[in-house]
Formats: C-alpha cells, sequence, structure tokens
C-alpha cells in the first residue's frame, strides 16, 4: 500500500463516468441496500477484525506521513457523508499541491454504533493514489445508530492505537494525523465484549475512552470536526465533550463541503509550512469563499485557543 500518485483528471473522469451511467458513488451501500439487512457486512477490504494498517515508505514515497479520516456515517450525520466524499477524495492532491506534506498516505474509515449497528467499524488502507477513492466509495452507509446521542468513536480511537504500524513514528518519531469526523459523544466505557467481537483482540475488561485517546495521542495529532448539517452541531453537550477530551482540536466546521480544505489547513499549519493566512489564501484559489470563510471560521476558533498555540507541534520519542 501507499504507492503510485494520486490523479485528479482521473478521478474527476472516474465520477464522470459513474454519474453518466448512472451508478451510485457509493457503490457498495447501493448493492446492500437491495439485500435484508442480516446480510449487511463490512467490505472485506475495511474489514478491522484481526487486521493491521501500515503505512510505510516506499521508493515512490520515501517519507511517508499517514493521516486517517474516519467519520461517523450513523443516521445522525444525515446527508454529510455524501457530501464529505465528493471532496475528500481529492485530501491527497490538495496537501501534495501546496506543498503541505512531501508524502501524504491517506486512509478512510467509517464509525457506527458498536451497540446496535451490523458494521460498527469500517478501516481502509493507506494510500496514495486513485486507490483512496475506492475506499470511500467502498464505505458502507448503513445509517443507523442507537438514539442515545454516542457513537463507537472510542472503538475506532482503539483501532488506530493498536493496530497500526507507521514508518513516520517507528523511523522518524513523528506522529502521524487522525480526523474523526462526526456529531455525538463517545461511548460512556469501551466495552470488551466490542473489541473481542469487531475487532478481534482478547480484551476481558472495559476501558475508560479517556485512556484510550491519551494512548493515541502518543502516536497521532487528533482531531475531531463536527460538521454543521448534522443533527447535533448545535448541541452544547458535544463540544464541552469533545473539549474535555481534545482540547484546542475540536474543530466546528460550518461548511461540511470544506472538509478537505480544513483537513489541509489543519496539516499545514501544524506542520509549520504556512500560517493562517497563507492557508486561506491557499484554500480561496482552490475552493470557493464561502467553504474558505468557513475553515477560517473553524481554525479560528480551534477549541477556543489561538492559532499560535494551535501550530505549534508536539515532538514525540518513541517508546
Amino acid at each position: 500500500m501507499g504507492h503510485g500518485q494520486w490523479d485528479d483528471n482521473a478521478y474527476a473522469a472516474a465520477k464522470t463516468f459513474r454519474a453518466a451511467k448512472g451508478e451510485d458513488d457509493f457503490g457498495y451501500t447501493a448493492g446492500l441496500r437491495g439485500r435484508p439487512a442480516t446480510e449487511w457486512r463490512v467490505a472485506p477490504a475495511l474489514d478491522p477484525a484481526d487486521a493491521v494498517r501500515e503505512c510505510r515508505d516506499s521508493a515512490d514515497h520515501a517519507d511517508s506521513t499517514p493521516i486517517a479520516v474516519l467519520f461517523d456515517v450513523t443516521g445522525s450525520m444525515r446527508r454529510v457523508p455524501r457530501i464529505m466524499q465528493g471532496k475528500l477524495g481529492k485530501l491527497h492532491g490538495l496537501l501534495k499541491r501546496r506543498g503541505y506534506l512531501a508524502d501524504p498516505q491517506v486512509l478512510f474509515g467509517a464509525i457506527g454504533d458498536a451497540d446496535s449497528d451490523r458494521v460498527p467499524l469500517q478501516i481502509g488502507q493507506f494510500e496514495s493514489d486513485n486507490r483512496m477513492d475506492e475506499q470511500l466509495r467502498t464505505i458502507f452507509l448503513e445509517g443507523g445508530g442507537g438514539g442515545q446521542k454516542s457513537e463507537s468513536y472510542e472503538l475506532a480511537a482503539y483501532f488506530m492505537a493498536e493496530h497500526v504500524v507507521t514508518d513516520a513514528w517507528q523511523k522518524r518519531g513523528r506522529k502521524g494525523y487522525l480526523f474523526l469526523i462526526g456529531d455525538e459523544l463517545n461511548k460512556p466505557a469501551l466495552e470488551a465484549r466490542h473489541i473481542r467481537r469487531v475487532i478481534g483482540d482478547n480484551v476481558r475488561q472495559d476501558i475508560d475512552p479517556a485512556s484510550v485517546y491519551r494512548e493515541l495521542a502518543r502516536k497521532w495529532n487528533v482531531y475531531y470536526v463536527l460538521p454543521n448539517q448534522s443533527s447535533y452541531y448545535h448541541d452544547p453537550e458535544i463540544g464541552e465533550h469533545w473539549n474535555s477530551l481534545l482540547g484546542q482540536n475540536f474543530l466546528k466546521l460550518d461548511d461540511p463541503g470544506a472538509v478537505c480544505e480544513l483537513i489541509a489547513a489543519t496539516i499545514g499549519l501544524q506542520e509549520r509550512v504556512v500560517d493562517v493566512d497563507g492557508a486561506l489564501a491557499d484554500l480561496a484559489e482552490i475552493g470557493s469563499a464561502a467553504e474558505s470563510a468557513a475553515v477560517g471560521k473553524a481554525l479560528v476558533k480551534l477549541g477556543g485557543k489561538t492559532l499560535v498555540k494551535a501550530a505549534v507541534p508536539e515532538r514525540a520519542v518513541p517508546r
């Protein structure tokens, strides 16, 4: 994984071809919708059971940086996942064009509810070419959720902390980037039964979600993005919850169509290759004024702290 190069033209051509043939951008979802719910399964390529995901250096990409984008696909997110899918495929190209990272490798995944959903967790592979768009289209938009204003983000966090290996960390002591996109709370506990059933680890005791995020933060710059047009965008409890876990890395985004731009700008700031004005100028060249404004608003707030603080990277030493 992680070989090849992203091609914007190939991405656009494939999307146009699907539209002309009347094919759904989320083809895997469309296929499962015609079957009984008892037959709904995670696509094999995205199955987290007994799996490890790797972000490795290669001849094509000698300085790989892992970027993971996992989004909530439950009912409360409404049409937000489909809006984001139209933009996320271009994330790699945007990072490369603006010079924010030399060798980004992007993984996409999806989060549901382990208490109620048939497909509560989907984790793709780290890619550097148009296969990342294939990952997005293979994600199953189950649209479920348990109705308790909480989803299994902590289960996804556990997988990323325990089942991902990166050369960036092992060789260079350098953190990757993890963006969780959703609109609800973590579960009160990461239940051992869910870890056993969904991921396959022989864990016997429930785990405090806060401890999972502390472990995750050793190897990852972790952000939570709350997009508008989701059910709980205006709920103050959501912000309080994620601020308590991630502090300044909790971001609210007015325009879900600007998620790709927000991720790129956040990485550019963290890498110290661009300041706020520079990032917004870059985005203005490639996107709409509304999207640029939405990103600017998200970054200025950045968990209620200043961008100067947000842009100072925390370097880690592997242990």
